[in-house]
């Protein structure tokens, strides 16, 4: 099932706008430990915008959601085991307590570490480097979105998150939207230059906003990461956004 996520027009726009090239490959701002906008949409109903978005805004769950509260204890224990089986922190973010999305980037982080002897690696299911673990990052963003781990998604631009946005700013994005489908389409062919990898996750979106009205936006996430010979790579972190609203 492809998860559900809450974007912005205005989100999007600056999403579009924001870029993040560069930079070393280290794991975005510390996630929980062991322990457990830019602009407002018109409003539909005539009222004025910012009237209008606080009211929805009522309607949008506060979070982030727990793991545990998200797919039950029992499933979120297994991912708990496989993070801690992975991670080299010695305070990992593996505690059911914490999103999803965040046991599962400190999962992908791990492995991408642990290099090629991920290939033999049980918790390792996907390739580090490969395109399908470039789709399950673009996917692993909205989950966190959607569990409201904004911190979690904000973090996967880089060791500094998105140099575009604050994390406020970046949160403030979502405030008025109840939750998103994504569809991810075919990866592009994972690209090597100047000692690192690159690669382009096309995505369609589909938004329900806390109003009841909905918007859909396609384009693509640029990712990278360090090419294995040039260092310890941390994974695919996301490099750019290009989103636009669709028809």
């Amino acid at each position: 099932m492809t998860p559900f996520i809450r974007l912005t027009l205005a989100s999007a726009l600056a999403l579009a706008a924001s870029g993040c090239g560069g930079g070393s490959e280290q794991p975005g701002p510390a996630p929980t430990g062991d322990a457990a906008s830019t602009g407002a949409p018109l409003a539909a109903t005539g009222e004025p915008a910012s009237l209008a978005s606080s009211e929805a805004a009522q309607s949008v769950p506060a979070g982030p959601l727990s793991c545990a509260a998200d797919i039950g204890e029992d499933a979120a224990r297994k991912l708990v085991e496989q993070c801690r089986a992975v991670s080299p922190a010695t305070h990992p973010p593996c505690n059911t307590a914490n999103s999803c999305a965040m046991i599962r980037n400190e999962t992908a982080r791990g492995c991408a570490i642990l290099g090629e002897s991920a290939d033999t690696t049980p918790e390792c299911s996907i390739n580090p480097i490969s395109r399908e673990a470039a789709a399950d990052l673009v996917a692993r963003f909205y989950a966190a979105i959607n569990a409201r781990d904004y911190a979690a998604a904000w973090g996967l631009w880089g060791p500094d998150g998105n140099p575009q946005q604050t994390l406020e700013k970046f949160a403030g994005g979502y405030k008025d939207t109840r939750r998103t489908h994504v569809d991810i389409g075919k990866v592009s062919d994972v690209e090597g230059g100047a000692g690192s990898l690159y690669v382009t996750v096309p995505v369609t979106v589909d938004a329900e906003l806390a109003d009841g009205r909905r918007q859909r936006f396609t384009g693509s996430y640029d990712l990278r990461q360090i090419n294995r010979g040039m260092g310890v790579s941390q994974g695919w972190h996301i490099m750019s956004a290009k989103l636009r609203p669709a028809g």
